[in-house]
Order: structure tokens, then C-alpha cells, then sequence
């Protein structure tokens, strides 16, 4: 038989649930008092013990001033006596054994002990040992020079007087005291030395609770020795382990002795050379925490006492008002279950429960709301009103729970093209429409009610298809893209809209939400980057991510193990036939794959960022070769590309007049040169720093002029000074006369607004005798040359000369543009 637990001690009942915590926080309460408590008189226990041994110190130094006194006193009573006189005044005839046996017949019985406690000797003036009670003596006379400044210092208060009688001869510790003597004519010093051991520290214990070890030590850092002690050995040895590594000067420090904890203060005593000399006074500490029991009992019993009358009354007052609480039990179990849809029951009753009833009400219903803002936070774009991420892949997941084994689904990720700069440009206000117009030409698209569309971040939607194949989904893109080609109308503004799709399908791309969401990014990233519209998930998409992680990798090594090339192309004065600069471009020489062309790893690098880190290297590079083309009296100007991403970085212009100061170069040495998408992609950023740029003497070009879409809408405002018109043109010029058309137009249209003009791809002597014809002022190509390594080329120039290019015809193309 089970027996039931009082109401008060069952924590599934009311009671106990208000009881126990009431108990707890007492017991916690009292328990944080007990342990202050304990805690202060710890401390107390403390200061008591540091102002005992402090007291104790002050003890030890005067019992060392007092013995000194008492041996001065000897040594004077020694002096005064007449037989003494005759005694040292035939010292030099005696023996040791015959002076000190006359020196104690000379004493009476008081003072004996103290003569045999140490010894005895008289010395001449100039500290010469004359007779003395042990052959050690002389050492202790060679101190009678400094006894007597130490006396004088302490006479005039510069000293303590404790300290002044002490020394270390040969690695023991002495009381030296001495007198001059007066008798008459004789002269000198009578001395006394007293081993320094346990007498001052037996007399100390004996006034007080302390005990001590006086200890010695050669130098720091070796271990101390005990000199004199009133513990026994084993204790004296742990102190002088435990005292090692301490800081030098007085201070008060912890030690343990066997299983008593004790407080110790070192006082050093006296320091000859490396050598020291030092006391520890020693206070139990236990027993003086000891003393302070009886409160710390009655201390105990009061805590005790007071949870026991906190404990009845908070029964008393439970069973009070658990009763009609208990049955609100149920409701606030099923609140605590999530049901947030029942209501709570009324209960009648006391004033105080009635209102309890309605407050959980008012609480399950505020639940309930709050529990469906949350879910739309968390489920829903706030500004579409569609599902965000979380949600759509919640409802992925549901549709592959749903559907068989071989039920197919797609997954389409839908990315808008060029949505950040319609955001730059228009304002985020203006975008937030955007994204809700398409938002409902995507919603009317979707072919059936159980297919699902979500926002899934600033420009990307998602949407999903019920039971489609591959041919259902490219036919949804197909649909998408067809309606994009119709475009909005947001606030008398006219949006072009296309996008990227990427294409995922359920089983053969996978079985999970998040995998194919991933994968169907992946698919929208190609479609972007290769402009074809829309494109379906492959296996070779995830080669090639694992494939860029690798290229990232090899780049950094290429930069740092010095794999990368500098080549120079020149570009030559079309009308005088004269090499007035070069285009510095970029080759990776891999150790593996051999000489790497850029298309293979620059189009990567621009997409990672790792361009900027490359246009340093190639800059730095170009300066080189332009210093050697100085060195040899070469004028030449090198022309180097900029990427988007370093037209983005406002902090391009400082870090190329760093690398111009660093070769002792001007701005005229380099050409920068910058294409027409770099600058579409942010006009803003991109002028700031081009007319940062211009405004430190920089020649600006731009690069492949003719391939844009809004070339001529910016031109007028950007600060270049020359057009580079794309090979494309001039290849075909020779024999498309609407190609040649461009070109002759591009070369008017610069020079009417200021602009110097440079043709790629010039391939033949007919190609180069049409450019000058047109009034072209640069040309460049392999007709000229081959890009070639900086050193190769710099050969190359010095021996370079205008081809003749009188036998080549060029009226027929002339004659059509006329």
C-alpha cells in the first residue's frame, strides 16, 4: 500500500506548488544569510588574526631590542669591573680557555648564562680580535664597522632598533653587541655575539598564541632554512616550502600545516649581499575561528527556527486559498497543452478567484492572437502578404509528404535582374511596389489552386507546382518569361522586368524541402549567369560550386607562391606609325594546368571578390615594368582594368597613389581602363570614384565601347578621355560596311565630345590603313603584336618599326562610308 503525501509536500497539488516555493526562497534566503554571516565572521576571524600577528611582530622586535639592551648591559658591567681592566689589560698574554674563565669567574650567577650562550671578545681599535672566548671571534670584530654606523642610524631614528644588533656569519644568525672600553688606556671594543635561534620565539609563545621559524637563505629564488623554530621539524620544513616564491617585504600569507590552516606574516629581518634573514609569526586560524562557535550556533539554531515557523504559516495560508484555485486546474493545464481555443470556465466564488478566472481568459485569448502574429511573422513576407522562405519550405515538405514515392513535383526559384539598381535608382519605396506587382503577375500565372508561390528574399520567388514534370515546369518559366516581356507601370515609371529561373524536380532531384530549394538556386544562379532564361537543376551545377571553392583556393596560392604573369600588348599611333603605351594583361601560369588564359579564372574572381586582390598584383606589376621601360628610356603608358568591384571600393584611389609612390611615379604612367557594364552596375559609386580618380591626373578609358546598353545615356557625364571600340566591330569592318558604319560614327562621335579613340582587334595592315583613314588616334591588335611577357616586350619595342602599308588598299570600304 502506497501512502499519499500531505497536500503541502505533493508538488502535483496547489499546496505544495505555492508552499514548496515559498520554502525554497526562504531556505534560500536564510541559507544566503548563514553564509554572509559566516562569511563576516570569516573576515573577522581574519582581522584578528592579522592584528595578532601584527602585535606579534611588534612583540618579536621588542624581545630582539630587549636582549640586545640586557647584553649591553652585560658587556657594560664587564667593562666597569676592575679586575676585568687588569684582565684585558694582559688579554694578549692569555689563552682563550684562560680569558674566558676569568671573564666568568668575574660575573656573577645571573649573568653567567648569557656569557655561555654565545661569546666574548675584546678588540683593539681597529677591530683586531686581541683575546676572545672563540676562535671564531674575529669575524664578528670585522662587523664592529658597521654595529656601530647601524648604531649611530638608529640612535637618529633612520634605523630600527631590532635590526641594528643583527648579522649572518657563516650561514647562522647572530645578536651582536659591543661597548667601547675606557678603562684606562686601554682602548678598543669588548663584543658579545649570541646565536640567533628559538629563545626570542619560546618567549614570544610564551606572551602570546603565535609561534615561529626564523629562517636564512643563500640568494632568492633557493630554499629557505630554519635557523629556529618552536614547531617541530616536520611543520618547520613545510614552512620554509611554503614560504618560497613569496614577495619580498612584510606581508601577511595563507599556509596549511597538516590539516590546520594557518596565517603566517613574514617579516624580513636582515639582507647581507644575496643573503636574508627572516622570521614568520604563525596564528592557527582554525582556532581562532573556533572562538567565534557559540554565535556561529546560535546563528544556526535562528535559521532553523525561522524556516520552521515560514514553513506552518505557508501551509496555513496554501490550504487558505488552494481549494477554489484547484478548479481553475483544468482549464490552466489545457492552456499549458496549447489549447488556446476553449475558454476558460467562471468560476464563482471569492472576489479575488472570479477575477483569477476572467484574467486567465483575457491571457488565453491575448495567447491566441499573439500565436497567429507569430505564425504570420513567421510564415509570411510582410510585404507580399505570400509565404517567406520558412513557410514555403514548410509547405514543401508538406506537398512531398503528400504525394507518392513517384509523384512528381517542381520547385522554381525566380530571380530578378537588376533589381538592386532599380532600388538605388527609384528608391526602396518604389522597389516594395515592384516586388508586390509581381508578386500578382506571378500569383495569375500559377496553373493550378494547389500550387503554392513564396517571396524568399529582397528579389527572389519561389514557387511550386503540384504533379509537374520537367516539360510543366519549363512551360511555367516559358510562361513567366513571355508576361515579363510586357512591362509594369509603377508611378508614371516604365519597368523592363526579366529574370533568372532555376528548376528543381521531385524524386529524381531529391526528396527533401531544403534540398531542393538549394538546388534550384543553384539552377537560377546558371540561368542568370549564362542570360538563358531558365535552367534545370543538374548534377554538374554542384561539381562546379566544389570546383570554385578549389579555384578560390588555387588563386590565393597563385598570388602568394608568385604563379601569376604580367603581359603587355602594345598599342600603336595609327598615323605615325609610334608605340605610345601598352594594355597589362593577366596570366596564370599554373604548375599543373600550364599557362591559365584569364576568361578561365578572371569572370570567377569578379563574382568572389577576389578581382580586387588581382587589379592590385597587376597594378603593382605594370609600375614595375613601367620603371624598367624608364630605366631605358622608354616612354610608355600602361594601360591596366578595373572591375566593378573595384569601382566600388572608395578606397581605390589611395591605394593606387600608394603603389605610384612606391615606384616613384606619376599618375601619367597608367591608363585605366573600365567597361561599360562596370559602370551600369552602380553609376553613382562607379562616377564618385572616376571622378576621384580623374581629379588625380588619371587617363580613363572605356573598354569594349559599342557591347552596352546605355553607353550614351552616361557618357556625356563621365570624366574619360578615351573610347576603346570593341573588336567585334572592326574585325568584321573590312567586309561589313555596317560595322565599319559604327566604327566611323563611334570615332566622330568621341572626337566631337573631346575623346581620343583606340580600335581592338586591328589583324591586318588593311584593317590598320581604314582606322587611320577614319581619323582613329590608337590602335591595337595582333597585326601589331601578340601580348608577350613585360621582359620579352620591352626587347621587342626597342627594336620595333612601323610596317609599310603603302601597297594596302583601302577605298572600297572608304568609298562606302563616303
Amino acid at each position: 500500500m502506497k501512502l499519499a503525501l500531505p497536500a503541502f509536500l505533493n508538488l502535483k497539488r496547489l499546496e505544495g506548488r505555492i508552499v514548496a516555493p515559498f520554502l525554497a526562497l526562504l531556505a534560500v534566503v536564510q541559507l544566503a544569510s548563514w553564509f554572509i554571516t559566516d562569511a563576516n565572521i570569516k573576515n573577522s576571524t581574519e582581522l584578528t588574526v592579522q592584528a595578532e600577528l601584527q602585535t606579534g611582530q611588534r612583540m618579536f622586535e621588542h624581545l630582539l631590542v630587549q636582549d640586545a639592551q640586557q647584553r649591553t648591559a652585560l658587556l657594560r658591567q664587564l667593562e666597569n669591573n676592575h679586575g676585568i681592566r687588569d684582565v684585558l689589560a694582559d688579554a694578549g698574554s692569555m689563552s682563550r680557555e684562560e680569558f674566558a674563565e676569568t671573564l666568568v669567574s668575574a660575573l656573577d650567577s645571573k649573568n653567567r648564562s648569557l656569557l655561555k650562550a654565545g661569546l666574548i671578545a675584546y678588540a683593539d681599535g681597529n677591530a683586531q680580535v686581541v683575546a676572545a672566548t672563540a676562535a671564531e671571534a674575529q669575524d664578528f670584530a670585522a662587523l664592529l664597522p658597521r654595529l656601530q654606523k647601524s648604531m649611530a642610524q638608529a640612535s637618529e631614528g633612520k634605523a630600527p632598533a631590532w635590526q641594528t644588533n643583527l648579522a649572518l656569519v657563516k650561514g647562522r644568525a647572530y645578536q651582536l653587541v659591543a661597548v667601547p672600553v675606557q678603562a684606562a688606556g686601554l682602548g678598543g671594543w669588548l663584543l658579545m655575539a649570541v646565536d640567533l635561534q628559538d629563545e626570542p620565539l619560546q618567549e614570544l609563545q610564551a606572551l602570546s598564541q603565535l609561534h615561529g621559524v626564523i629562517l636564512r637563505r643563500e640568494q632568492a629564488q633557493r630554499p629557505w632554512q630554519a635557523l629556529g623554530s618552536v614547531l617541530d621539524p616536520r611543520h618547520t620544513a613545510a614552512v620554509a616550502q611554503q614560504l618560497q616564491g613569496k614577495p619580498a617585504g612584510s606581508h601577511l600569507f595563507a599556509l596549511q600545516l597538516g590539516a590546520e590552516e594557518m596565517r603566517g606574516l613574514y617579516l624580513p629581518l636582515l639582507q647581507e649581499g644575496p643573503q636574508e634573514l627572516a622570521v614568520v609569526l604563525l596564528r592557527s586560524f582554525d582556532q581562532a575561528f573556533l572562538s567565534f562557535g557559540l554565535l556561529r550556533q546560535t546563528l544556526a539554531w535562528l535559521t532553523l527556527l525561522g524556516v520552521a515557523a515560514f514553513a506552518l504559516g505557508s501551509v496555513l495560508t496554501a490550504r487558505r486559498i488552494s481549494e477554489p484555485i484547484s478548479t481553475l486546474a483544468e482549464s490552466v493545464e489545457r492552456l499549458g497543452r496549447g489549447d488556446y481555443d476553449t475558454p476558460v470556465a467562471q468560476i464563482k466564488g471569492a472576489e479575488e478567484v472570479s477575477h483569477l478566472a476572467s484574467a486567465f481568459e483575457a491571457m488565453r485569448q491575448g495567447i491566441r492572437q499573439r500565436d497567429h502574429s507569430l505564425n504570420d511573422l513567421a510564415f509570411k513576407d510582410q510585404l507580399t502578404e505570400l509565404p517567406n522562405r520558412a513557410g514555403f519550405g514548410l509547405r514543401v515538405g508538406q506537398a512531398l509528404a503528400q504525394a507518392g514515392a513517384d509523384t512528381p513535383l517542381a520547385v522554381l526559384i525566380l530571380g530578378l535582374d537588376r533589381f538592386k539598381h532599380v532600388n538605388d535608382v527609384q528608391g526602396h519605396e518604389f522597389g516594395d511596389l515592384l516586388l508586390r506587382k509581381v508578386a500578382k503577375r506571378l500569383q495569375a500565372l500559377l496553373p493550378g489552386p494547389e500550387d503554392g508561390l513564396a517571396r524568399l528574399s529582397g528579389d527572389e520567388f519561389a514557387l511550386l507546382l503540384r504533379g509537374a514534370n520537367e516539360a510543366s515546369a519549363l512551360a511555367l518559366a516559358d510562361a513567366i518569361r513571355r508576361d515579363f516581356e510586357n512591362p509594369l507601370q509603377i508611378q508614371d515609371q516604365t519597368v523592363d522586368l526579366s529574370a533568372g529561373i532555376g528548376i528543381a524536380l521531385a524524386p529524381q532531384h531529391g526528396r527533401e524541402a531544403k534540398l531542393l530549394l538549394a538546388r534550384a538556386t543553384l539552377a537560377m544562379f546558371d540561368a542568370k549567369k549564362r542570360q538563358s532564361g531558365s535552367m534545370v537543376y543538374s548534377a554538374q551545377l554542384d561539381v562546379g560550386s566544389q570546383e570554385s571553392l578549389s579555384l578560390l583556393g588555387e588563386l590565393r596560392h597563385a598570388v602568394e607562391a608568385g604563379e601569376l604573369r604580367l603581359y603587355l600588348q602594345p598599342k600603336v599611333d595609327l598615323a605615325r606609325g609610334r608605340i605610345l603605351s601598352a594594355e597589362a594583361l593577366l596570366r596564370w601560369q599554373h604548375p599543373e594546368r600550364g599557362l591559365v588564359p584569364p576568361m578561365h579564372f578572371i569572370p570567377f574572381a569578379e563574382q568572389s571578390g577576389f578581382i580586387r586582390t588581382l587589379t592590385t598584383w597587376v597594378i603593382a606589376a605594370a609600375l614595375r615594368a613601367w620603371s624598367q621601360a624608364q630605366a631605358q628610356g622608354l616612354e610608355l603608358r600602361i594601360s591596366v582594368n578595373l572591375s566593378t568591384r573595384d569601382l566600388l571600393d572608395q578606397d581605390l584611389p589611395a591605394k593606387i597613389m600608394g603603389m605610384l609612390a612606391a615606384q616613384g611615379a606619376g599618375s601619367q604612367a597608367l591608363c585605366l581602363e573600365i567597361t561599360e557594364s562596370a559602370i551600369m552596375d552602380d553609376p553613382q559609386r562607379a562616377l564618385h570614384t572616376l571622378e576621384q580618380l580623374s581629379a588625380l591626373g588619371f587617363k580613363l578609358s572605356i573598354d569594349d565601347f559599342g557591347t552596352g546598353y546605355s553607353s550614351l545615356a552616361y557618357l556625356k557625364t563621365l570624366p574619360v578621355d578615351e573610347l576603346k571600340i570593341d573588336k567585334s566591330f572592326v574585325l568584321a569592318m573590312e567586309r561589313d560596311l555596317g560595322d565599319a558604319k559604327i566604327v566611323h560614327s563611334t570615332i566622330e562621335l568621341a572626337h566631337n565630345l573631346g575623346l581620343s579613340v583606340v580600335a581592338e582587334g586591328v589583324e591586318t595592315a588593311k584593317a590598320w590603313k581604314i582606322l587611320a583613314a577614319l581619323g582613329c588616334d590608337e590602335g591595337q591588335g595582333y597585326f601589331i603584336a601578340k601580348p608577350m611577357p613585360e621582359a620579352q616586350f620591352l626587347d621587342w619595342l626597342r627594336h620595333w618599326q612601323a610596317p609599310d602599308l603603302s601597297s594596302e588598299s583601302a577605298d572600297t570600304v572608304l568609298g562606302g562610308l563616303g
